[in-house]
């Protein structure tokens, strides 16, 4: 048995503080140049440039653009720590000095501009930090520490792209698998719970068929615009009307697409939308009424042909082991400052972050960081005002660089060394 001597907090936080610079040139690099999901070459170079230079083994390309660094010091644990990569097809609208002025061309051949609207860039340099940090402080812990820069988080495909290229078969089975997420909420302050922490997701497209016109004629036409618009605000009576008020759900119609010109009557319009669900069986009802309610709109008004009904992605529950949890909550409260950890609710947000876990059959715990400036969150919770926050994908969207670059950092290693730090 080996004992490894345990770095001082303030030892951690000088290194720490030392690396600081590094780490806001990398967040601040990666948030103007954006990349969108399964494009992310540049960022995932940065990730294995930094990991290597820390003395990882690296594996690049897993999953398409996909980063794994392992770093193996002696028997022990096997620990995942996990940041996403990918940025949203936004317009930029805050004003930072580093905000991104990139388009790109997405899947389907648009140019779109792209921003790092769910803090995805901030996710890699808190992985960058830990990781470096946690080479520089070897002699205190025993194991392997794994990290995964995971790609295309926003399209549900990252994480079973990386599982489906071998990523079970290539790296070595962690004991567990952790990872987070900035969020709205005072800058520093940490949040998660046992159990469902993020909601299941599904995105459908709708299709739905009539028959064009001129404007002036409308006798002549089936009017796609008018079926959308009756689908439209009949969905909104699946989550006010079919469910108990003890059953939660989220639908969102995020896009509706018909006609070209204001007095042509188009042959059909398109529908996005996007279903969040804590439970099952409540999943299983929504989309069922989706299908019904589409399917009856459709005939009510005449449609030469039924809607297509189109999957677009799909996102599991991400459901927080009790045990690892404990664990972890127990680690945060004894390195943080009394009130700064918090037991929050399930999220309607979603994430493919479970994916690990549930594949590998091991437990995962996943928590959030708190990115708004702590004075910013305090005036609106005063004045009721916190739903004017801007929220992870909007354009406005920008955590605070400090504390919550440091703080990432810190949960990272905090939640790590509960398991690596274990005298063997």
């Amino acid at each position: 048995m080996t004992d490894h001597p345990v770095p001082s907090d303030e030892t951690l936080q000088d290194h720490l503080r030392a690396l600081l610079p590094r780490l806001e040139a990398l967040y601040t690099d990666i948030h103007a140049h954006p990349e969108l999901s399964m494009q992310e070459t540049r960022t995932a170079g940065l990730a294995a440039e930094h990991l290597r230079a820390a003395g990882y083994e690296v594996s690049t390309g897993v999953g398409k653009t996909g980063v794994v660094g392992l770093l193996r010091n002696g028997d022990g644990p096997v620990v995942m720590l996990r940041a996403d990569m990918d940025a949203l097809p936004v317009q930029e609208a805050t004003d930072a000095p580093y905000a991104s002025k990139v388009t790109a061309v997405d899947h389907e051949g648009n140019t779109v501009p792209v921003m790092h609207a769910c803090g995805h860039d901030m996710h890699v340099a808190w992985l960058v930090g830990a990781t470096t940090l946690m080479a520089q402080h070897r002699d205190s812990w025993q194991g392997t520490l794994m990290a995964v820069f995971q790609p295309a988080e926003e399209t549900a495909q990252g994480a079973q792209a990386m599982i489906d290229d071998g990523l079970f078969q290539r790296f070595p089975k962690p004991d567990v698998v952790l990872g987070q997420h900035v969020m709205v909420g005072p800058a520093g302050a940490i949040g998660g719970r046992k159990g469902v922490i993020t909601s299941a997701a599904d995105s459908l497209q709708i299709r739905l068929f009539g028959r064009g016109a001129h404007g002036s004629m409308p006798q002549a036409s089936i009017d796609p615009v008018v079926m959308a618009a009756s689908t439209v605000l009949r969905l909104q009576t699946i989550v006010a009307r079919e469910l108990a008020p003890t059953e939660a759900a989220v639908l969102t119609i995020g896009s509706l697409q018909a006609g070209t010109k204001e007095n042509v009557i188009p042959d059909e319009a398109v529908i996005k939308l996007n279903v969040r669900t804590f439970d099952e069986g409540v999943r299983k009802r929504v989309l069922a009424a989706i299908t019904r309610i589409v399917n009856a709109e459709a005939a009510a008004s005449g449609a030469p042909k039924p809607p297509e009904i189109t999957p677009l992605d799909n996102y599991s529950l991400v459901t927080n082991d009790d045990d690892a949890t404990t664990r972890v909550v127990g680690a945060f409260r004894k390195h943080f400052p009394a009130g700064r950890i918090r037991e929050t609710g399930p999220t309607s947000a979603s994430e493919d972050f479970g994916s690990f876990g549930a594949a590998w059959k091991v437990p995962s715990v996943f928590w959030f960081v708190g990115g708004t400036d702590p004075d910013v969150y305090a005036k609106a919770k005063v004045e009721n005002r916190l739903n004017e926050i801007p929220t992870n994908h909007n354009p406005r969207f920008l955590p605070v660089l400090h504390p919550t670059l440091e703080v990432g950092v810190e949960t990272l290693m905090v939640a790590a060394r509960a398991w690596l730090s274990t005298a063997r």
